[in-house]
């Protein structure tokens, strides 16, 4: 996990809960190929990336998961099946099969525990400091998933209760028109975790933001992307 810029004076924190695709050294690669740790089922491509970007512009603290989905997903509640896939977008993961509950336990206190901790002593600190905030969930999707190509440049994920999140949509429409997304590639649902988990008992508002992964896999497209957000979420501040 890691933390740019933690004292960040914008009213935004910014999250990456599948920043990162570090493995354990004790778990190997987890039975999987080099190619398959690459690939997006390990990590949100480009948010790693676009997120620091982000910090620096907004001047906004960004809080990062440096281990893999893969390990155990920080986006679904502990003890959900997809919080340790067996499968992955139809790849098998031989090292999350047959898990006794103790190996459970220590991805859970080891990866997951201190993750949502930051976030949460974040959140807590500026409460303390009568700093207002906005939780920012980035992540990214992969341009075609099961066959299926995905048109979108981003997209917003909501439950129909964010103000933030519809004034981020409508200014994302006037500059991407149809390619952004109202609840798409995905939806807000049951299976998120972090957003529910800090914002709601904060009655915080929030953003989950998807981009998709070709537009910022490389540090051209985040620094593009990076200035495209910054101003668009700026002026929803305000």
């Amino acid at each position: 996990m890691s933390v740019t810029i933690p004292g960040g004076a914008c009213p935004l924190l910014l999250i990456g809960d599948h920043a990162g695709r570090a493995i354990p050294r004790s778990l190997g690669r987890l039975g999987l190929t080099a190619s398959d740790l690459d690939g997006h089922i390990a990590w949100d491509i480009g948010v790693a990336g676009l997120g620091e970007r982000l910090a620096v512009r907004l001047d906004a603290p960004f809080v990062a998961q440096a281990y893999s989905r893969l390990v155990i997903d920080c986006n679904r509640k502990p003890g959900a099946p997809a919080a340790i896939p067996e499968v992955s977008d139809g790849v098998a993961i031989p090292g999350n099969v047959g898990l006794t509950p103790e190996a459970v336990s220590a991805r859970r206190g080891e990866i997951y525990q201190p993750y949502q901790d930051a976030i949460a002593e974040a959140l807590d600190r500026r409460a303390r400091q009568g700093r207002p905030t906005l939780l920012v969930s980035l992540h990214s999707f992969t341009p075609v998933m099961q066959g299926q190509a995905r048109p979108w440049r981003m997209g917003v994920l909501h439950r129909d209760d964010s103000r933030f999140s519809r004034q981020v949509l409508d200014l994302l429409g006037r500059e991407l028109g149809d390619e952004a997304g109202d609840n798409q590639p995905y939806r807000m649902d049951e299976t998120d975790n972090t957003v529910p988990l800090h914002a709601d008992p904060r009655g915080l508002d929030y953003l989950e933001l998807e981009v998709r992964q070709d537009l910022i896999a490389g540090p051209a497209g985040q620094d593009l992307v990076a200035d495209l957000l910054a101003r668009l979420l700026t002026e929803a501040l305000t």
